[in-house]
């Protein structure tokens, strides 16, 4: 676990954008470089054109922006709902130290409340892979680039109540 507690997490807005796309270029640099994907314009703009404030957290360490992620509702195809962990970055000063496992088990448990699975996209040779699996994602599919993971929803809990849900409903 994180071993300091001044850590915390507050709503997302319009003005963040900017220090989110700078995040995400300097945290995924060496994974894109390395799967020949990096592009100096891409790696930001695509940030900005995914950015919903309404479903993103800043994270703070004593006050201070030290990353951001986003946990936003999907629905429907084979999937069926869920949460769908994007856009998950730590400044590079504040990782190793149980911040991001802190994080990750903070939102997974709001997850766990409303009974649903959360997916997520991590880059083939990420070492944050290890993170998610460590936390109970696993293997759904994966592409040459990307690998996606799912952690489905706790058995027999259901939304807000931890009572079992009716077969086939929300």
């Amino acid at each position: 676990m994180y071993r300091e507690t001044n850590w915390s997490l507050r709503p997302g807005t319009a003005g963040d954008v900017e220090v989110m796309a700078e995040l995400r270029a300097v945290v995924m640099r060496d994974d894109l470089v390395r799967l020949g994907r990096y592009d100096e314009h891409r790696v930001r703009q695509r940030l900005r054109d995914g950015f919903s404030p309404e479903h993103t957290s800043v994270i703070e360490v004593d006050g201070g922006f030290a990353g951001c992620v986003t946990m936003r509702p999907y629905e429907g195809g084979e999937g069926g709902e869920g949460l769908y962990l994007e856009h998950f970055y730590l400044d590079p000063g504040v990782q190793g130290r149980g911040l991001g496992t802190a994080v990750l088990r903070e939102l997974l448990a709001r997850a766990d409340e409303a009974a649903v699975p959360v997916r997520l996209v991590v880059l083939q040779g990420s070492a944050a892979r290890r993170l998610y699996e460590r936390e109970g994602f696993a293997y759904e599919g994966e592409d040459p680039v990307d690998v996606l993971l799912v952690r489905e929803a706790p058995v027999g809990a259901g939304p807000l109540t931890g009572r079992p849900r009716p077969a086939g409903g929300r």
